[in-house]
């Protein structure tokens, strides 16, 4: 089955190098190419896709700026948002915005089709990134706390922060379960777990979460 993509990127060479990379290893056609987060947009209004990857910082509007309108207009299309390590503070505003997955530009050509295809099929991804930036920058605030950091302590087992750690290198149930020498029906429960005891909804939010009350 083939996946289809659009790709963004304000540099024309790093399109076509990531054009030229997903051609060479098959199982994707890119349909739409865009500039901006502006052309994206009006693109996908006439050719829907099934994959979006885009880089995260583009001129008139950002990746998460695209990602928002989309989202406001109604359009659910995955979105993988392509960063560099020094993103680190636009991660959780990427989460807020419904991104699926970040992926680092020096990825390989085979982690980028990974991601595509898993995102594709409903995963979500979060590639490893710098860890020390994000608890610099970024601080778990309580909803209900005016505005004041909150120190929260969140109990996890060693087998929990073993499997979130996997979580956290953007790996599947399935391969979580060959690293740990469980069924994936028991890390799909761990994972219920990790997600409740973090009061979030998804994978990505609980390893962000994770990050930033230093459990990882």
């Amino acid at each position: 089955m083939t996946v289809r993509i659009a790709l963004a990127d304000d540099q024309a060479l790093v399109r076509k190098g990531l054009q030229a990379l997903l051609n060479s290893i098959g199982g994707i056609e890119i349909v739409v190419e865009a500039d901006s987060g502006r052309s994206l947009i009006d693109a996908l209004a006439l050719h829907p896709v099934d994959v979006v990857v885009s880089d995260i910082r583009m001129p008139e509007l950002s990746g998460i700026d695209a990602l928002l309108a989309l989202r406001e207009r109604g359009d659910g299309t995955p979105m993988i948002l392509l960063t560099t390590f020094d993103d680190s503070e636009l991660l959780l505003a990427a989460v807020d915005a419904g991104a699926q997955g970040f992926l680092l530009k020096d990825a390989s050509p085979e982690d980028l089709r990974d991601a595509i295809l898993r995102v594709a099929a409903g995963e979500t991804l979060l590639q490893p990134v710098s860890i020390d930036p994000v608890r610099k920058r970024l601080r778990y605030v309580d909803p209900g706390s005016s505005g004041h950091e909150q120190h929260i302590k969140v109990e996890l087992s060693e087998r929990e922060l073993a499997i979130l750690r996997l979580m956290a290198g953007g790996y599947s149930n399935k391969e979580i379960a060959r690293s740990v020498f469980l069924a994936e029906g028991t890390v799909k429960n761990y994972v219920s777990e990790i997600l409740e005891k973090l009061h979030t909804r998804d994978r990505t939010r609980a390893v962000l979460k994770a990050i930033t009350l230093r459990l990882l």
